[in-house]
């Protein structure tokens, strides 16, 4: 996907309150802008990291900039979580997740036993598929992307979700969407919660795939582009 307006290249000076963020423009002007992510952001931003912000012109918004990327001098990183399930639908619209290039019909937030899947794939005699997708921004000291950055009991239920969808005869898909370019594989993070690591281990073994692909990520576009190995 395309940002629909040319980011503003900045530097990230902190993040505070959990969505708020002190920007410095070129001008040197310090704005506040929101920062869309509830997570830890752990390996995503640093003090003086360069920064990418959209401006929205909408006068009943608070704040007119949003935290959009950020850059750790070696990959650009997207700290809005909100981008995840738009690249993923993308990337299913156009056949780049190969394992599901086959489904043409893509209906996203698809309810099922008493949870909202993010996307149901139907196709002519095809099985269909249960697709959940979580954005993946952690890394640990070497290459390794790693889920999740906070204990997670959504997350954990989710898993026990696909594993009763697979039960019932469906395909169950659980998607890493890996959005920073400055890792090579993919694996749960263990010590930050190890009863999802275990789930995950778990519905491995019950016969739900498990993806990890990872976007390529510039100042203009952001798309999924290749699959990671995944380690558990």
């Amino acid at each position: 996907m395309k940002f629909p307006k040319k980011l503003i290249k900045a530097t990230i000076l902190k993040r505070y309150k959990r969505f708020l963020s002190d920007i410095k423009l070129d001008s040197n002007e310090i704005v506040c802008a929101h920062v869309p992510n509830t997570g830890s952001m752990t390996k995503c931003w640093a003090e003086n990291w360069d920064a990418y912000i959209s401006k929205s012109d909408d006068p009943k918004r608070k704040l007119k900039y949003t935290l959009e990327l950020t850059h750790n001098g070696q990959s650009f990183i997207c700290v809005n979580t909100g981008i995840a399930n738009k690249i993923a639908k993308e990337a299913l619209e156009k056949g780049v997740i190969k394992e599901l290039a086959d489904y043409k019909n893509i209906k996203p937030e698809q309810k099922i036993l008493d949870s909202r899947l993010d996307f149901y794939l139907t196709g002519d005699d095809l099985v269909d598929a249960f697709v959940e997708v979580k954005n993946v921004t952690l890394k640990d000291d070497k290459t390794t992307a790693l889920f999740p950055d906070a204990v997670t009991t959504r997350g954990q239920k989710h898993l026990v979700d696909l594993m009763k969808i697979k039960e019932m005869g469906h395909r169950a898909v659980m998607l890493y969407v890996v959005n920073r370019e400055d890792v090579s594989s993919f694996s749960p993070a263990i010590d930050i919660d190890p009863k999802y690591s275990q789930l995950l281990k778990e519905a491995k073994d019950a016969g739900v795939e498990i993806l990890a692909y990872q976007a390529l990520i510039n100042e203009n576009e952001i798309r999924l582009v290749k699959s990671l190995p995944v380690k558990i």
